[in-house]
């Protein structure tokens, strides 16, 4: 167990730095504090099964992974790279669903309209923030971004739906659901300090904030299953 509290210390280590270093726009510490961020959290999962004796669930590390991987990518500046890390994490929403859904979502026990209303709102706040930001964003990538942010969208339903459904314990899927929450607000705030020359929040301060706990969250409301 000594393990799990050792990879939970790193993480609050150099999330600590790197927010640090993100509040002070320090490239030279913000760049090699990032990647170990999502490498503690993996730590920690495997960690955590190996103290259970449990197999890990493959669809969720190789979701930590492709947002490591993620990332990694999004560190050097340019179009190429924001795109590249971007379907690294495009995927990786795709196999956190999959993680949810496989944990034993019961959509029979959930009422269709709050189905219906949870995914609406998402999509609607897509569509405000993608709306707002339409004269900003690259022309090429318009389209591909919206479609992630929807998928992320998809993702936090997913979470809910984990939650509503009685999958899991109160705890887990609470968990879950505040870090899919929590990474869904990372993503939009991160369109609008990359993108929008009249944002307000110029730093990546409260993406990088948003998007550590989330992840974090997630894996702990997952872990809670073992």
């Amino acid at each position: 167990m000594y393990l799990v509290y050792t990879y939970v210390a790193i993480f609050a280590v150099f999330t600590g730095l790197h927010l640090y270093g993100s509040s002070i726009k320090r490239d030279s510490l913000r760049a090699p504090t990032k990647p170990v961020i999502l490498l503690a959290i993996l730590g920690m999962y495997l960690a955590w099964v190996s103290f259970r004796n449990a197999d890990p669930m493959p669809a969720l590390v190789f979701a930590i992974i492709t947002s490591w991987m993620g990332d990694v990518l999004l560190i050097p500046k340019g179009v190429k790279w924001f795109t590249i890390g971007g379907i690294c994490f495009w995927i990786s929403h795709f196999l956190f669903i999959y993680t949810y859904w496989n944990s034993g979502i019961e959509f029979g026990r959930i009422n269709p309209i709050i189905i219906i209303a949870i995914a609406l709102v998402y999509f609607v706040a897509a569509t405000i923030t993608f709306k707002y930001l339409k004269k900003s964003l690259p022309k090429q990538l318009f389209v591909l971004m919206y479609l992630y942010l929807l998928t992320n969208g998809a993702m936090n339903s997913f979470a809910w739906f984990r939650l509503l459904s009685g999958a899991c314990s109160p705890a887990s899927g609470i968990a879950t659901a505040v870090g899919a929450l929590c990474f869904y607000i990372s993503d939009s705030t991160l369109f609008f300090v990359r993108f929008d020359k009249n944002s307000r929040i110029k730093s990546h301060f409260w993406v990088m904030l948003t998007y550590s706990l989330g992840e974090f969250l997630i894996v702990l409301g997952l872990m809670l299953l073992v």
